[in-house]
Protein backbone atom coordinates (compact mmCIF):
# COMPACT_ATOMS: atom_id res chain seq x y z
CA UNK A 1 0.00 0.00 0.00
CA UNK A 2 6.97 3.74 -1.05
CA UNK A 3 12.34 10.90 -2.86
CA UNK A 4 15.06 11.83 -3.45
CA UNK A 5 18.21 13.46 -1.46
CA UNK A 6 20.71 15.98 -3.36
CA UNK A 7 24.03 16.84 -3.56
CA UNK A 8 26.49 16.46 -5.71
CA UNK A 9 26.55 12.88 -6.12
CA UNK A 10 22.34 12.47 -6.01
CA UNK A 11 19.77 11.85 -8.87
CA UNK A 12 17.32 14.11 -8.40
CA UNK A 13 13.34 12.81 -7.99
CA UNK A 14 10.83 15.56 -8.56
CA UNK A 15 8.75 13.76 -6.43
CA UNK A 16 9.86 14.88 -3.12
CA UNK A 17 11.45 18.36 -1.86
CA UNK A 18 14.38 19.65 -3.11
CA UNK A 19 15.94 20.88 0.06
CA UNK A 20 16.35 18.72 2.57
CA UNK A 21 15.88 21.39 5.21
CA UNK A 22 13.63 23.88 3.58
CA UNK A 23 9.96 22.96 2.59
CA UNK A 24 9.48 23.59 -0.88
CA UNK A 25 6.59 25.67 -0.45
CA UNK A 26 7.65 28.09 2.46
CA UNK A 27 4.15 28.98 2.94
CA UNK A 28 2.85 25.62 3.83
CA UNK A 29 3.05 25.73 7.55
CA UNK A 30 1.74 28.95 7.25
CA UNK A 31 -1.44 28.63 4.65
CA UNK A 32 -4.49 27.38 6.54
CA UNK A 33 -6.15 26.53 3.15
CA UNK A 34 -3.68 24.68 1.08
CA UNK A 35 -1.59 21.81 1.11
CA UNK A 36 2.86 22.32 0.71
CA UNK A 37 3.01 21.98 -3.15
CA UNK A 38 5.65 19.55 -4.55
CA UNK A 39 7.73 19.94 -7.58
CA UNK A 40 7.00 18.51 -11.02
CA UNK A 41 6.75 15.03 -11.87
CA UNK A 42 9.48 12.88 -13.58
CA UNK A 43 12.66 11.64 -12.77
CA UNK A 44 15.76 11.96 -14.51
CA UNK A 45 17.72 8.93 -12.82
CA UNK A 46 14.80 7.51 -10.54
CA UNK A 47 15.96 3.67 -11.14
CA UNK A 48 18.13 1.32 -13.17
CA UNK A 49 17.57 -2.30 -13.93
CA UNK A 50 17.49 -4.73 -10.97
CA UNK A 51 20.69 -5.54 -10.00
CA UNK A 52 22.62 -2.78 -11.30
CA UNK A 53 23.20 0.80 -10.06
CA UNK A 54 22.26 4.08 -11.80
CA UNK A 55 24.71 6.84 -12.72
CA UNK A 56 26.31 7.92 -9.78
CA UNK A 57 24.69 5.47 -7.45
CA UNK A 58 27.70 2.94 -7.04
CA UNK A 59 29.77 3.65 -3.77
CA UNK A 60 27.31 6.36 -2.99
CA UNK A 61 26.98 6.67 0.70
CA UNK A 62 23.42 6.41 1.67
CA UNK A 63 23.90 6.87 5.49
CA UNK A 64 22.30 10.13 5.25
CA UNK A 65 18.95 8.77 3.63
CA UNK A 66 18.70 6.56 7.02
CA UNK A 67 17.92 8.20 10.91
CA UNK A 68 20.83 7.89 13.00
CA UNK A 69 19.26 6.19 15.36
CA UNK A 70 17.54 2.65 14.50
CA UNK A 71 14.27 1.86 15.25
CA UNK A 72 13.74 1.03 18.84
CA UNK A 73 12.21 -2.03 20.39
CA UNK A 74 9.26 -0.60 21.54
CA UNK A 75 8.54 0.44 18.23
CA UNK A 76 9.82 -2.78 16.72
CA UNK A 77 7.14 -4.63 18.90
CA UNK A 78 3.85 -2.17 17.84
CA UNK A 79 5.23 -3.38 14.22
CA UNK A 80 5.12 -6.81 14.94
CA UNK A 81 1.77 -6.44 17.09
CA UNK A 82 0.13 -4.42 14.14
CA UNK A 83 1.05 -7.59 11.68
CA UNK A 84 0.54 -10.10 13.50
CA UNK A 85 -2.54 -9.92 15.60
CA UNK A 86 -4.72 -8.96 12.21
CA UNK A 87 -3.21 -12.11 10.81
CA UNK A 88 -4.34 -13.78 14.12
CA UNK A 89 -7.57 -12.71 13.68
CA UNK A 90 -8.12 -14.28 10.05
CA UNK A 91 -6.68 -17.53 11.17
CA UNK A 92 -9.36 -17.54 13.60
CA UNK A 93 -11.97 -16.06 10.80
CA UNK A 94 -13.49 -19.22 10.07
CA UNK A 95 -14.21 -21.43 13.91
CA UNK A 96 -15.31 -17.40 15.02
CA UNK A 97 -17.38 -17.01 11.87
CA UNK A 98 -19.13 -20.51 13.03
CA UNK A 99 -19.24 -19.84 16.70
CA UNK A 100 -20.51 -15.86 16.42
CA UNK A 101 -21.63 -15.85 12.56
CA UNK A 102 -20.95 -13.00 10.49
CA UNK A 103 -24.11 -10.52 9.70
CA UNK A 104 -24.95 -7.97 7.19
CA UNK A 105 -24.15 -5.31 9.82
CA UNK A 106 -20.34 -7.25 10.07
CA UNK A 107 -20.44 -7.19 6.07
CA UNK A 108 -21.40 -2.88 6.02
CA UNK A 109 -18.96 -1.72 8.52
CA UNK A 110 -15.96 -3.90 7.02
CA UNK A 111 -16.75 -1.60 3.48
CA UNK A 112 -17.48 1.65 5.41
CA UNK A 113 -13.51 1.64 7.54
CA UNK A 114 -11.93 -0.58 4.55
CA UNK A 115 -13.03 2.15 2.20
CA UNK A 116 -12.59 5.53 4.61
CA UNK A 117 -9.20 3.64 5.98
CA UNK A 118 -8.35 2.62 2.43
CA UNK A 119 -8.76 6.59 0.68
CA UNK A 120 -6.97 7.67 3.54
CA UNK A 121 -3.95 5.36 2.56
CA UNK A 122 -4.16 5.84 -1.77
CA UNK A 123 -5.71 9.59 -1.91
CA UNK A 124 -3.92 10.79 1.44
CA UNK A 125 -1.20 9.45 2.44
CA UNK A 126 0.38 8.22 -1.30
CA UNK A 127 -1.18 10.96 -3.65
CA UNK A 128 -1.54 13.89 -1.81
CA UNK A 129 1.04 13.85 0.66
CA UNK A 130 3.80 11.93 -0.96
CA UNK A 131 3.18 13.18 -4.62
CA UNK A 132 1.38 16.30 -4.19
CA UNK A 133 -0.89 15.08 -7.13
CA UNK A 134 -3.43 17.87 -6.01
CA UNK A 135 -3.55 20.42 -3.10
CA UNK A 136 -6.37 20.49 -0.45
CA UNK A 137 -8.27 22.45 1.97
CA UNK A 138 -6.81 22.34 5.70
CA UNK A 139 -10.06 20.47 6.71
CA UNK A 140 -9.59 17.70 4.04
CA UNK A 141 -5.67 17.81 4.61
CA UNK A 142 -6.33 16.72 8.38
CA UNK A 143 -9.58 14.46 7.28
CA UNK A 144 -6.62 12.47 4.92
CA UNK A 145 -3.92 12.13 7.42
CA UNK A 146 -6.46 10.72 9.97
CA UNK A 147 -8.33 8.46 8.07
CA UNK A 148 -4.72 6.62 6.50
CA UNK A 149 -3.41 6.45 9.74
CA UNK A 150 -6.43 4.45 10.86
CA UNK A 151 -5.04 2.09 8.62
CA UNK A 152 -2.36 0.83 10.77
CA UNK A 153 -0.01 1.72 8.64
CA UNK A 154 2.36 4.04 10.79
CA UNK A 155 2.08 8.35 10.88
CA UNK A 156 1.88 9.73 7.80
CA UNK A 157 5.45 11.27 8.02
CA UNK A 158 6.63 8.07 8.19
CA UNK A 159 4.79 6.62 5.59
CA UNK A 160 5.69 9.12 3.18
CA UNK A 161 9.59 9.20 4.01
CA UNK A 162 9.77 5.18 3.30
CA UNK A 163 7.49 5.58 0.25
CA UNK A 164 9.68 8.90 -0.89
CA UNK A 165 13.09 6.30 -0.83
CA UNK A 166 11.37 3.67 -2.46
CA UNK A 167 10.66 5.96 -5.64
CA UNK A 168 14.55 7.28 -5.32
CA UNK A 169 16.03 4.30 -5.42
CA UNK A 170 13.07 1.53 -7.01
CA UNK A 171 13.93 -1.88 -7.72
CA UNK A 172 17.72 -1.25 -7.12
CA UNK A 173 20.23 -0.55 -4.11
CA UNK A 174 18.71 1.75 -1.34
CA UNK A 175 15.11 0.65 -1.97
CA UNK A 176 13.45 -0.20 1.23
CA UNK A 177 10.80 -2.98 -0.29
CA UNK A 178 12.46 -4.15 -3.64
CA UNK A 179 11.40 -7.85 -4.56
CA UNK A 180 14.52 -8.10 -6.29
CA UNK A 181 16.85 -6.90 -3.09
CA UNK A 182 18.19 -10.78 -3.43
CA UNK A 183 18.22 -10.96 -7.29
CA UNK A 184 16.51 -12.82 -9.37
CA UNK A 185 15.73 -16.94 -9.69
CA UNK A 186 13.38 -18.49 -7.92
CA UNK A 187 15.06 -18.55 -4.56
CA UNK A 188 16.08 -14.79 -4.16
CA UNK A 189 12.61 -13.91 -5.75
CA UNK A 190 10.96 -16.04 -3.07
CA UNK A 191 12.83 -14.37 -0.45
CA UNK A 192 12.47 -10.99 -2.21
CA UNK A 193 8.40 -11.08 -2.38
CA UNK A 194 8.47 -11.95 1.04
CA UNK A 195 11.17 -9.04 2.12
CA UNK A 196 9.23 -6.59 0.23
CA UNK A 197 5.64 -7.56 1.26
CA UNK A 198 6.59 -7.74 4.88
CA UNK A 199 9.77 -8.31 6.08
CA UNK A 200 11.02 -4.55 5.36
CA UNK A 201 8.97 -3.60 8.21
CA UNK A 202 11.30 -5.23 10.87
CA UNK A 203 14.35 -4.58 9.39
CA UNK A 204 14.45 -1.77 12.09
CA UNK A 205 16.05 1.24 9.72
CA UNK A 206 14.71 4.60 10.07
CA UNK A 207 14.20 6.39 6.61
CA UNK A 208 15.31 9.95 7.63
CA UNK A 209 12.10 12.15 7.58
CA UNK A 210 14.28 15.00 7.74
CA UNK A 211 16.10 13.98 4.39
CA UNK A 212 12.97 12.55 2.79
CA UNK A 213 9.97 14.74 4.31
CA UNK A 214 11.15 18.29 5.29
CA UNK A 215 7.68 19.35 3.92
CA UNK A 216 5.48 17.93 5.94
CA UNK A 217 8.15 18.28 8.80
CA UNK A 218 7.40 21.98 8.59
CA UNK A 219 3.41 21.46 8.75
CA UNK A 220 2.91 22.07 12.31
CA UNK A 221 -0.47 20.01 12.64
CA UNK A 222 1.05 16.89 10.69
CA UNK A 223 4.11 16.85 12.04
CA UNK A 224 2.19 16.63 15.47
CA UNK A 225 -0.06 14.16 13.91
CA UNK A 226 2.91 11.40 13.65
CA UNK A 227 4.15 11.92 17.08
CA UNK A 228 3.46 8.44 18.48
CA UNK A 229 1.30 10.22 21.44
CA UNK A 230 -0.79 11.50 18.99
CA UNK A 231 -1.18 8.35 17.13
CA UNK A 232 -2.35 6.28 19.48
CA UNK A 233 -5.58 8.23 19.42
CA UNK A 234 -5.85 7.71 15.95
CA UNK A 235 -5.10 3.58 16.55
CA UNK A 236 -7.70 3.19 19.05
CA UNK A 237 -10.28 5.03 16.93
CA UNK A 238 -9.85 2.24 14.08
CA UNK A 239 -10.71 -0.36 16.60
CA UNK A 240 -13.00 1.32 18.82
CA UNK A 241 -15.39 2.83 16.06
CA UNK A 242 -16.59 0.23 14.25
CA UNK A 243 -17.26 -2.26 17.89
CA UNK A 244 -19.26 1.14 19.16
CA UNK A 245 -21.34 1.54 15.89
CA UNK A 246 -22.02 -2.62 15.78
CA UNK A 247 -23.08 -2.40 19.42
CA UNK A 248 -25.68 0.68 18.50
CA UNK A 249 -26.71 -0.79 15.55
CA UNK A 250 -27.40 -4.19 16.79
CA UNK A 251 -28.39 -3.39 20.35
CA UNK A 252 -26.13 -6.17 21.62
CA UNK A 253 -22.45 -6.94 23.17
CA UNK A 254 -22.33 -9.80 20.24
CA UNK A 255 -22.74 -7.41 17.69
CA UNK A 256 -19.86 -5.04 18.98
CA UNK A 257 -17.74 -8.15 19.66
CA UNK A 258 -18.48 -9.26 15.60
CA UNK A 259 -17.83 -5.83 14.84
CA UNK A 260 -14.55 -5.45 16.18
CA UNK A 261 -13.39 -8.73 14.54
CA UNK A 262 -14.86 -8.42 11.10
CA UNK A 263 -14.84 -4.62 10.89
CA UNK A 264 -11.81 -3.66 13.07
CA UNK A 265 -9.25 -6.71 13.03
CA UNK A 266 -9.89 -8.41 9.79
CA UNK A 267 -10.09 -4.87 7.68
CA UNK A 268 -6.74 -4.63 9.37
CA UNK A 269 -5.72 -7.36 7.80
CA UNK A 270 -6.83 -7.11 4.39
CA UNK A 271 -5.55 -3.56 3.89
CA UNK A 272 -2.26 -4.32 5.62
CA UNK A 273 -1.64 -7.55 2.51
CA UNK A 274 -3.29 -5.30 -0.57
CA UNK A 275 -0.72 -2.52 0.30
CA UNK A 276 1.89 -4.62 0.54
CA UNK A 277 0.88 -6.53 -2.71
CA UNK A 278 1.71 -3.26 -4.41
CA UNK A 279 5.49 -3.18 -3.05
CA UNK A 280 5.67 -6.80 -3.73
CA UNK A 281 3.24 -8.39 -6.37
CA UNK A 282 3.03 -5.14 -8.37
CA UNK A 283 6.86 -5.14 -9.03
CA UNK A 284 7.15 -8.93 -10.09
CA UNK A 285 4.00 -9.32 -12.10
CA UNK A 286 1.80 -7.90 -14.58
CA UNK A 287 1.65 -6.11 -17.76
CA UNK A 288 4.36 -3.13 -18.62
CA UNK A 289 2.35 -0.39 -20.90
CA UNK A 290 4.96 2.54 -20.35
CA UNK A 291 8.18 2.72 -20.19
CA UNK A 292 10.28 2.96 -16.61
CA UNK A 293 13.55 1.83 -15.48
CA UNK A 294 12.01 -0.28 -12.69
CA UNK A 295 9.94 -3.25 -12.56
CA UNK A 296 6.60 -1.55 -11.42
CA UNK A 297 3.71 -3.27 -13.61
CA UNK A 298 -0.17 -3.19 -13.79
CA UNK A 299 -2.16 -5.98 -12.07
CA UNK A 300 -5.96 -5.64 -13.46
CA UNK A 301 -7.11 -8.21 -10.50
CA UNK A 302 -5.91 -6.07 -7.97
CA UNK A 303 -7.57 -2.63 -9.10
CA UNK A 304 -10.56 -2.52 -7.22
CA UNK A 305 -9.54 -3.61 -3.66
CA UNK A 306 -6.56 -1.26 -3.84
CA UNK A 307 -9.02 1.14 -5.13
CA UNK A 308 -6.83 2.26 -8.07
CA UNK A 309 -3.06 1.53 -6.67
CA UNK A 310 -2.50 -1.72 -8.91
CA UNK A 311 -2.19 0.32 -12.20
CA UNK A 312 1.31 0.59 -10.84
CA UNK A 313 3.21 0.96 -14.57
CA UNK A 314 2.32 3.95 -15.20
CA UNK A 315 2.78 5.51 -11.50
CA UNK A 316 5.96 5.36 -11.92
CA UNK A 317 6.15 6.30 -15.24
CA UNK A 318 4.56 9.39 -14.11
CA UNK A 319 5.26 9.28 -10.26
CA UNK A 320 2.83 12.66 -9.70
CA UNK A 321 -0.12 12.12 -11.70
CA UNK A 322 -3.64 12.13 -9.81
CA UNK A 323 -5.03 9.19 -11.92
CA UNK A 324 -3.22 5.46 -11.93
CA UNK A 325 -5.23 3.86 -13.98
CA UNK A 326 -5.26 6.29 -17.57
CA UNK A 327 -5.68 4.02 -20.11
CA UNK A 328 -9.52 3.06 -21.16
CA UNK A 329 -11.04 0.29 -18.80
CA UNK A 330 -8.21 0.60 -15.66
CA UNK A 331 -10.96 1.32 -12.66
CA UNK A 332 -9.14 3.70 -10.16
CA UNK A 333 -11.99 4.36 -7.61
CA UNK A 334 -9.13 7.01 -5.96
CA UNK A 335 -9.17 9.24 -9.31
CA UNK A 336 -12.90 9.40 -9.35
CA UNK A 337 -12.76 10.39 -5.53
CA UNK A 338 -10.15 13.27 -6.25
CA UNK A 339 -12.38 14.54 -8.97
CA UNK A 340 -15.21 14.78 -6.55
CA UNK A 341 -13.09 16.39 -4.17
CA UNK A 342 -12.27 18.88 -7.33
CA UNK A 343 -15.81 19.53 -7.87
CA UNK A 344 -16.79 20.56 -4.52
CA UNK A 345 -13.48 22.66 -4.18
CA UNK A 346 -11.63 20.98 -1.23
CA UNK A 347 -9.30 19.95 -3.52
CA UNK A 348 -7.23 21.89 -6.22
CA UNK A 349 -4.21 22.11 -8.82
CA UNK A 350 -4.78 18.46 -9.75
CA UNK A 351 -2.32 16.93 -11.74
CA UNK A 352 -4.05 14.79 -14.48
CA UNK A 353 -2.14 12.65 -16.87
CA UNK A 354 -0.83 15.05 -19.43
CA UNK A 355 -1.97 13.02 -22.69
CA UNK A 356 1.83 14.17 -24.65
CA UNK A 357 3.94 12.83 -21.87
CA UNK A 358 2.01 9.63 -21.74
CA UNK A 359 2.24 9.12 -25.13
CA UNK A 360 5.90 9.54 -24.89
CA UNK A 361 6.10 6.64 -23.04
CA UNK A 362 3.61 4.73 -24.14
CA UNK A 363 5.45 0.69 -25.46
Amino acid sequence: MTAAPTGPTAPTDPTVPTNPTVPTNPTASTDPTASTDLPAPEATARSAPPGSSAPGAAGRDRSRDLSAQPAPRLERVMVALFVLVPFAAVLGAVPFAWGWGLGWTDVILFAVFYLITGFGITVGYHRHFTHGSFKAKRPLRIALAIAGGMSLQGPVVRWVADHRRHHMYSDREGDPHSPWRFGPGWKGLTKGLIHAHVGWLFSGERTSRRRFAPDLLADRDIRRMSLDLAYAPVILASLALPTLLGGLITMSWKGALTAYFWAGLVRIFAQHHVTWSINSICHTFGEKHFEVRDRSRNVWWLAVVSLGESWHNLHHADPTSARHGALKGQVDPSAWLIKVFERLGWAHDVRWPNPDRLAAKRL
